[in-house]
Parts: C-alpha cells; structure tokens; sequence
C-alpha cells in the first residue's frame, strides 16, 4: 500500500529538485539522479502502488495487466490523464519520444491511467475513439472510478509516477512541460536497476485497437466549414491529417496533405498537417488551425501552395504575443474565424484564433489595423486579444483580465446589436461573448458564477446559467434567424441559443453516443460532434460527427437531417472514357435466394455526375434480428449498363436494421446511354429470438434511370422501403 500516497515522494524529491538546479552539467545531474536513486532503493519500506482492479478495461493489450506480476521487473511510467484536458494532450509527444527511445525489451512501459472527468470521458467507447484521436500506442486502462488517483492522492492533470522494478514509486511529475526530468530520471532508473539485475527484457502482450479498424474516408473530422456561395465545404479530416476542398455533394475537388502526420509548406502534394482543426474560407483562400504543430498555415487554392502564417512549429509559452506570425510561438490553436479590426479599411482584416493551450483567444493581423482596448498593429502581427492565461471561467470588462478554459471553438455575429464573438470554451462548459466594441467578456450560457469552479457541467436546457453544457467544441453563426447553434460534444447534441433571451435548447440528438440518421433532428443521434457551420442563406447545417467519422446535413427549414455526407473521390468515382469493361468486381458478390421479390421503382431523371442517395429501410418479422455471424450486405448491379458501375463502391455491410444505410451512387460524369437500369439489393440474414432457426432473405429494387445532358441539382434521394 501506498502510504501517504505521492506525498511520501515529496520531501526526498524536493531536496533533489533543488540540488538540480545548482547543478551544471549533464554528468552533475546524471550522479544526483543516482545518487536519490540509492536513497530510495535502500528505504526500508518501498512507497508501493496498490495493484489495479482485476475488473478493469484495458486499451492497446491483449488483456489486462497485473502492475505487480506482469511489469515486475520493468520501470513503469503512470501518465494519469483524461482525454478532454489539453495539457494531457500537451505530453503525449514527450511520451511519444519517450516510448521511441526506450523499449518493453528495455525495460520500461507506458501505462495510461484514463482517469475522466467528464461522466462521457468513463465511456469506454469514447476512450477507444481517443486513442486513436491522439495516437496512443501504449496500454491504456480506464479507472472510470478514479480509484488509483484516489489511492495515490493525485490532484491533477496530467500527473506522472515512474514506478521502479517492484513496483515501487520512485518519481512524480505534476503539469506538462517537464520532457528533460522526465528523461532523465528514466535513463537513469534504468541503468541503476540494469546494474542490479533487476530489469526484465520481456515484451509485454501489445495489441494495438487502431490494427483493427476498416478504412474510412474521414478520420474524427474536427471542423467543417462552407464558403460564401455555399457550394464549397472545407473539412479538417483530423485524423488523416489533411484538408479537403469538396462540393457540396461530397465530390473532392482538392486533397491537401495527409494521411500521414508531418510539418511541410509547399505544394498540395507535399504539403503536411499534424491533427488540424479549425478552418476559415474566403473566396480561394483557406487558414487552418494546425493544432498539434502549434502553426497557422495558409492554403491558396489558386496556386495550390500551404504557406506558414504563424508558429515556429514547437509548443510556445508566450501568453502576450506581438511578433511577426511566423516568429510568433503559439500554443495548440483549435479553432480559426475571419473578423473585422476597429479601424481597418478592409474588410475580414483579422484572423481570430481559440488559442487552447495557452487558455486564450488571439489575433493575426491580415492587414494593419487596430484591435477594441488596443492599440495600431502592423500586418502580420499575432498576439493576444483577449484571456490572462489563466485556466478559469472568468469575465471582465478587461479583456485581458478575463479568463478561459480551453477555448475549442469561434463564431462571429459582427451585426448589431451583438457585434461579437462567441466562444465554445470546452473546460468551464460555457459559451462565452467576446465584445468587438470594447473587449468585454461577458458568460452567455453554461458553467456557474464561481470562476474557479470548471465541473459545473450537465445537459440542461434553460436560460443563461440554468442551461448546462458537457464540453462543448464548436460554435456557429445563423444570421437568417440571429440564433447560435453549439455542438455540445460530450452531451452527443446540437443545441441553440437565442443570444437575446439566452435561451439555450436542445436541437438535435438524443443524448445517446450514437450513429442514427432518424427522420427528425431529435431522433437523430451524434457521437462527440466537434464543429459545425451554416449556409449563407440559412437553409442547410452541416456538423462534424467526429467519432462517427462523418459530416452530417442538417436542412434547419424541414427539421430533417437529411444525410451523412459522401466523400467521394474523384480517382475513385469519375469513369474515364473509354475504359474497358471490368466483370471481375462483382464476381463475389452474393445471390440472391429465388424467392426475393423485386420492386419496380419509377423511373429517375438523372444527370450526367449527379449523386443519388438511395435510403435502405428495412423491417424485419417480430422478434427477428440479425445474425451477427453472417454478414449481411448491400449491392448494386447494372448488368446491361456496366459503365455506371466502374470504379464504385459495390457493396456494403447491413449491421443495423433499426436505422436507414445511406448508399451514396453517383453517376460518371461521362454517360454512354440515355437510358439504364440500376438493381439495388439487399441480402440479410436473421434469426427468430424463439427458434434455432436462422433465415437468408432477399430483396431487389430495380431503379430505372433517364439520363439527360442538364444538370438535375447536385442530390437526389430515393427510399428503399421493404418488410420481410
């Protein structure tokens, strides 16, 4: 047992911290480090870590892990982090490192202790998706109930414990931004216990989750954003770390960077994001916030070039700013919006940034001008705008003495009477006002009175402080009808505020962590949705489903979420002429039984490139379900028109037949004939709840299509309806 949990580390380490930094030199350090090291071994009582529960889940292994039997013999390094907290997020390179130098064959282990926060955060679901979110490739336990932290006396995160050979706690290390100690006291504790024959070079059963995911066009997309006209998306695909350029039917019109992380200027080709997030459009100019490279980039669809605006690339502390972007440190900018300077003659001359790391929100100056409560900045310029650094829900008349907690997410109402930004400030579950006219920071809805008190978080509809939020992400504007819309991520919703009453209810979601496209917004579901945008005229949504991988449309005048968005790639969906025939794709697909009846639907007037969205609705007999053994499927068949199928997407899994599949077709923009016949079918496999029995039932729906030279609009959806 832990006596006295991490306080029994400190009076030992305290004298070591000091002696630290007396010292000069590599080797003065290397001998304290030692030195302490002997000290500690030779205790007549190791501090030991209690073991964790049995019952626990374990991430990233092939079962669970007994610190005390399978890490015998290695030094263990606890990271005790949850997954929202952007100084956790702030360590994971320097574990990173960490884990790249040394091995399990070396002797050390990594062990992620996910202790949460939030109620969403001990989902073991959403610590999966998290995992993969932020690359994590070492064991990962969920101690929803928080009993280690408890047991060891932990106060805050991040914290790490290095554990030595017995399990005995020999370091602590408090906050982020300790990569040199945390280093050091590893090399060092290894080569002390090497000496003493006391480190195992045994691996330890690593499976990695991500090893086990299908491909998916989009990768916990974070941000969307639609241009002017409303034809253009811009999409952060997060976890492919790219930018895609798509029209509004999901076409990509341009793929920039991705899919692996890195850190490049130059052309679309070879550019490189690492986890982007926020995106702002205007006209063929796009800024990206880069947040795990700490930069603004710059994207010009013209020339096709990403330059750097701001950041030097590593993690800044600065919490004043005023140097030139690119010489500027910042600090894991989430989210980017255009905005107007006070004196500036040209409109969109600011670029405002929700500055998460440093707890702030800044301004990069596109053109010279001058900021509420400031004072003239050249062009270039990125500073501070408004937040003291401070991790807080604190509003001031002075923006500078306000404070943040992670602020994730932007949007701007620059009209009277609000002329304004709001704030998804993710910590303190807030919305908060930032006004354009003098800086003054006032609370909109969410969070409590007390600025220290960053728990006061639920899922409440209600009026200012009565509303309660979970971690909400993303923000946006709608002028059509001057209301705000927040992507409540942990709630799983869409909520909307009325800024004038604020008034703030739930619009879409059902609170359940879920992927159901239903035939309203509240029967629809979200799982952590991290951004959202409107058209320009107000008609359509769409919302970044992050964990569900999807960008989903939102059509705010019928109520109805219409569809998740299609991604489809030009190299993949665009049929170049005279291509030869290909039967060898649909060779393995299945036959249906005799008996499957066949639907004639009426005709569609289509054309040539056009996406048409076919709605698969499916009722199966009373206490029927599917078989999860037997995979049952979608597929599409054009047997006397097999152009329209070249280099499509056949085929899909049917996994759930309480909701609608979605099948995205869309036509080649080159059409050999006026007219063809499309076979969409459905081949399920289920049993009855009452019998051993299992059944293989069919179903086919002939679509036949006129295909004209004009274009039809960009979708169409057609249902797909049948009770076996």
């Amino acid at each position: 047992m832990a006596a006295g949990g991490l306080a029994g580390l400190l009076p030992a380490q305290t004298q070591l911290e000091y002696a630290l930094l007396d010292a000069d030199t590599p080797q003065e350090k290397e001998n304290l480090v030692y030195q302490y090291l002997k000290k500690m071994d030779s205790r007549e009582r190791d501090l030991t870590v209690p073991e964790l529960g049995g019952d626990l889940q374990w991430l990233n292994t092939e079962g669970p892990i007994s610190l005390h039997k399978d890490l015998c013999g290695k030094v263990v390094v606890l990271d005790f982090f949850t997954y929202c907290c952007i100084n956790c997020l702030h360590l994971l390179p320097d574990l990173h490192a960490l884990e790249h130098q040394y091995s399990d064959k070396d002797g050390l282990i990594i062990v992620g202790v996910h202790s949460a926060k939030f109620p969403n955060e001990k989902v073991l679901d959403n610590i999966k998706s998290a995992v993969l979110r932020y690359n994590i490739v070492h064991p990962v336990v969920n101690d929803a109930d928080a009993t280690l932290w408890h047991e060891l006396e932990v106060s805050c995160w991040p914290t790490l414990v290095i554990l030595g050979p017995r399990g005995n706690m020999l370091f602590s290390l408090v906050g982020e931004g300790h990569r040199e100690k945390l280093f050091l006291f590893t090399s060092i504790t290894l080569k002390f216990y090497k000496e003493r024959g006391q480190i195992k070079d045994n691996s330890i059963g690593i499976k990695l989750y991500r090893d086990s995911l299908p491909p998916s066009p989009l990768l916990f997309p974070g941000k969307v954003a639609v241009d002017k006209s409303g034809e253009r998306l811009v999409i952060a695909d997060t976890g492919h770390h790219r930018i895609l350029v798509t029209q509004k039917n999901g076409q990509i019109l341009h793929t920039i960077g991705g899919p692996n992380s890195g850190r490049r200027d130059g052309r679309f080709s070879e550019a490189a994001f690492s986890s982007p997030q926020g995106i702002a459009i205007k006209n063929n100019t796009i800024y990206v916030a880069d947040t795990e490279n700490h930069l603004i980039r710059k994207i010009d669809l013209d020339l096709e070039m990403v330059t750097t605006v701001a950041g030097i690339g590593i993690q800044g502390v600065d919490k004043e700013g005023g140097a030139k972007g690119e010489e500027q440190p910042i600090s894991s900018p989430w989210d980017v919006i255009f905005g107007n300077s006070i004196s500036g003659t040209q409109e969109d001359d600011v670029l405002w940034i929700a500055m998460a790391g440093t707890h702030q929100v800044w301004a990069l100056m596109l053109e010279g001008g001058k900021l509420p409560k400031g004072s003239d900045l050249k062009r270039g310029v990125c500073l501070r705008f408004a937040g003291s650094g401070n991790e807080e829900n604190r509003n001031n008349a002075y923006p500078h003495k306000a404070g943040f907690a992670q602020p994730s997410g932007l949007a701007l109402a620059s009209e009277e009477p609000w002329t304004c930004l709001f704030v998804a400030d993710s910590e303190s579950s807030t919305v908060r006002t930032i006004s354009l006219r003098d800086g003054a920071v006032k609370h909109l809805v969410g969070g409590e009175r007390d600025p220290l008190n960053l728990f006061a978080f639920g899922d409440v509809d209600g009026a200012g402080i009565n509303a309660k939020l979970q971690h909400p992400l993303g923000v946006t504007w709608d002028k059509k009808r001057k209301l705000l819309y927040v992507a409540d991520s942990y709630n799983h919703k869409i909520k909307v505020v009325d800024p004038k009453m604020k008034n703030c209810a739930t619009l879409a979601g059902t609170g359940e962590a879920s992927n159901v496209i239903g035939s309203s917004f509240t029967q629809s579901t979200f799982n952590e949705p991290g951004g959202l945008c409107v058209e320009e005229n107000g008609r359509l949504m769409y919302v970044a489903d992050t964990n569900n991988h999807q960008i989903k449309v939102l059509d705010l005048e019928t109520k109805i979420l219409s569809m998740a968005l299609p991604i489809l790639n030009p190299e993949i969906c665009d049929v170049p002429d005279n291509l030869p025939e290909q039967k060898d794709k649909i060779i393995n697909l299945p036959k249906l039984p005799k008996s499957a009846p066949n639907v004639q639907l009426p005709s569609l007037t289509v054309g040539p490139g056009q996406t048409v969205q076919f709605l698969l609705k499916l009722t199966l007999p009373p206490d029927a379900k599917l078989n999860e053994e037997a995979p049952s499927s979608w597929f599409i068949t054009a047997e006397d028109n097999t152009w329209l199928l070249q280099g499509r997407c056949l085929s899909g899994e049917i996994k759930d037949v309480s909701c609608q599949t979605v099948i995205p077709f869309q036509l080649p923009k080159s059409c050999l004939s006026a007219e063809a016949l499309l076979a969409i079918k459905a081949c399920l496999y289920y049993c009855s709840e009452g019998s051993s029995a299992c059944m293989m039932k069919g179903i086919s729906f002939s679509q036949p299509l006129q295909i004209t030279s004009t274009n039809q609009g960009s979708l169409t959806q057609v249902e797909l309806i049948h009770v076996f």
